[in-house]
C-alpha cells in the first residue's frame, strides 16, 4: 500500500533546496473548528482576533486552503505523513485506528535534521499503548490528549505526558466536569513557552495543537451548552445567546495564547528564524449549542464540518516568517495540509520519498517564485457511507456516494457551492471520473461503503 513504505525508503528523493536562512524554527499552530470565516482578517467582525490578524498582515494571508479532511483524526494524518485521504492511514475518526511505525512522519523528518520537537495538545493519531502515540512518531516532547474524546473535556482529571497520566486538580464524571480548576488550553500555553525557551538555542518543531473552540459534547448532553471557556469576557455584555458568547470568548483566549507565542519568539530574537504557520483541522461545527451562521463562520463557502463542500475543509491558512516572507501578501495558491511535510522538507534541505501527494510550497514562502500546482486534490469522508470530493483547477467535484453521481461546482464564478453544472461540462465530469478511479489506494479500516438507506 502507498503509505507502507519501509523508514529506509524516506528520504530517497533529494529535495530542492529554496534560498532560505538554514534550518528556520517552525511552529504550526492548529486550530480545533475554526472556521474560515471565524477570523478579522479573513472577514469576521463580531470575534476580536487581533494577533491572528496581525500574523497575517506581517505574512501570507492564503485564500485558497484546504484542510486534510473534515473532521478531525484524517486532518491531523494528512498534516502530519503529506498524503491526502486516499492513501493516508487514518481516514476517519474510527476509534482505534493508529499510525504505524512505518509511517513517515514531518516530527520523524525533523528529528533526522536535528531538530527538537514538541506535541502540545491534541494528538488523535494513537493511543496509550499503542505504535501511533507521538514519541513514537517523532516527537521528543508530548503534552495533552490522545484522543478525542478525551479532549472534549476542557478540565479533565489528567492529561498524558507522552504516555503516563499527569493528574490535575479538576473533578470530572462521563466528560462532564463539576470542580473546574486547571484548564487544558493554559496548561498548553505554559508548556508551549516551555519548550521554547529551552530550545530557543537549536532548531526545534512546535506542534501547538488547541481544542479551541471544539465543543465539549459530552458537556453539551448534559447542560446544553459545551463551550467550555472559565469567562466569556469580553463578550459578557453581548446580546447574544451563550454558546456564541461563550465561543467567541474561546477564539479571542486562543487568539491571545497566539500572541503570546509571538512575543516569546521576540523576547527570544529568535523570531526572524522562526516560521509561524496557523491553520485549523476543518471547517466550524454546529455543536455545544452553537450556530455557525451566527458569526458567518464558514465565510462564503456552503457546508460546514463534516461537508465537503468548502465549507467543511476550506480553512484559514497563514504563514509568517519575519525577514523572509513579505508582509501584507495574499494568495490564491491552492495548498492542502499534505502539502507541509514536503514544504518542510525543502525549507531543511532534507530528503523525502516521491510517492506523496503532497506539493511545496516554499517558494511562495521565501518569494523565490510560484509552488508547483496540484493536477488534482482529493477527499474522501466515511460518516454514514463513503463520500469523496475532487478538485481539479476551478472545478469541484462531490460524489454523495460510490455509484452515486458527481456534482459539479466552477469555483471561480460559484464559491458557494450552490449551481450543479455537471450536465453543462461532460468532459470534465468525464475526466473527474477517470482521476477517481485510482484516487485511492484500499483500506480495511477505511473501505469504500455505500449509505444505508
Amino acid at each position: 500500500m502507498r503509505f507502507c513504505v519501509p523508514l529506509a525508503l524516506v528520504f530517497a528523493v533529494t529535495s530542492t533546496v529554496v534560498a532560505a536562512p538554514a534550518k528556520p524554527n517552525i511552529v504550526f499552530i492548529l486550530a480545533d473548528d475554526i472556521g474560515y470565516g471565524d477570523l478579522g482578517c479573513y472577514g469576521q467582525k463580531k470575534i476580536r482576533t487581533p494577533n491572528i490578524d496581525r500574523l497575517a498582515a506581517e505574512g501570507i494571508r492564503f485564500t485558497d486552503a484546504y484542510s486534510g479532511s473534515t473532521v478531525c483524526a484524517p486532518s491531523r494524518c494528512c498534516l502530519m505523513t503529506g498524503l491526502h485521504t486516499g492513501h493516508a492511514r487514518i481516514r476517519g475518526n474510527k476509534r482505534g485506528a493508529t499510525l504505524l511505525p512505518e509511517d513517515r512522519t514531518v516530527a520523524k523528518l525533523l528529528q533526522e535534521a536535528g531538530y527538537a520537537t514538541a506535541c502540545i495538545g491534541k494528538w488523535g493519531l494513537g493511543d496509550p499503548g499503542e505504535l501511533g502515540v507521538p514519541s513514537k512518531q517523532g516527537f521528543d516532547t508530548f503534552f495533552g490528549y490522545l484522543n478525542h474524546g478525551h479532549a472534549h473535556n476542557y478540565y479533565p482529571e489528567h492529561l498524558w505526558r507522552h504516555e503516563e497520566k499527569v493528574p490535575l486538580k479538576n473533578i470530572s464524571k462521563d466528560g462532564v466536569a463539576s470542580e473546574r480548576v486547571e484548564y487544558a488550553p493554559d496548561l498548553f500555553l505554559k508548556e508551549s513557552l516551555t519548550f521554547i525557551e529551552a530550545n530557543k538555542g537549536k532548531p526545534f518543531f512546535l506542534y501547538f495543537a488547541s481544542t479551541i473552540p471544539h465543543a465539549n459534547n459530552e458537556r453539551t448532553k448534559a447542560t446544553g451548552e459545551g463551550n467550555e471557556i472559565p469567562s466569556d469576557e469580553p463578550y459578557s455584555k453581548e446580546d447574544w445567546p451563550q454558546p456564541e458568547r461563550n465561543k467567541a470568548a474561546m477564539i479571542t483566549r486562543f487568539d491571545a495564547d497566539v500572541g503570546k507565542i509571538m512575543a516569546k519568539l521576540k523576547e527570544l530574537d529568535i523570531e526572524k528564524n522562526t516560521l509561524i504557520v496557523f491553520s485549523s483541522d476543518n471547517g466550524p461545527h454546529k455543536e455545544g449549542g452553537n450556530d455557525p451562521k451566527f458569526f458567518n463562520s464558514s465565510g462564503p463557502f456552503r457546508g460546514i464540518k463534516r461537508s465537503l463542500t468548502d465549507g467543511g475543509i476550506r480553512v484559514p491558512f497563514i504563514v509568517r516568517w519575519v525577514g523572509t516572507t513579505k508582509s501584507g501578501t495574499v494568495s490564491d495558491h491552492v495548498t492542502a495540509f499534505w502539502d507541509f511535510l514536503p514544504t518542510v522538507a525543502e525549507l531543511t534541505g532534507m530528503k523525502i520519498a516521491s510517492d506523496l501527494d503532497g506539493l511545496s510550497i516554499a517558494p511562495i514562502i521565501v518569494g523565490t517564485g510560484n509552488a508547483k500546482v496540484h493536477e488534482f486534490m482529493y477527499w474522501e469522508f466515511h460518516e454514514g457511507g463513503t463520500k469523496q470530493a475532487v478538485r481539479d483547477g476551478q472545478w469541484k467535484g462531490i460524489r454523495l456516494s460510490p455509484n452515486g453521481p458527481l456534482e459539479l461546482y466552477d469555483l471561480i464564478n460559484d464559491v458557494g457551492e450552490v449551481k450543479n453544472v455537471a450536465n453543462d461540462h461532460p468532459m470534465i465530469i468525464e475526466r473527474i471520473t477517470e482521476y477517481l478511479k485510482t484516487a485511492r489506494t484500499e483500506s480495511k479500516e477505511f473501505p469504500i461503503v455505500q449509505p444505508k438507506r
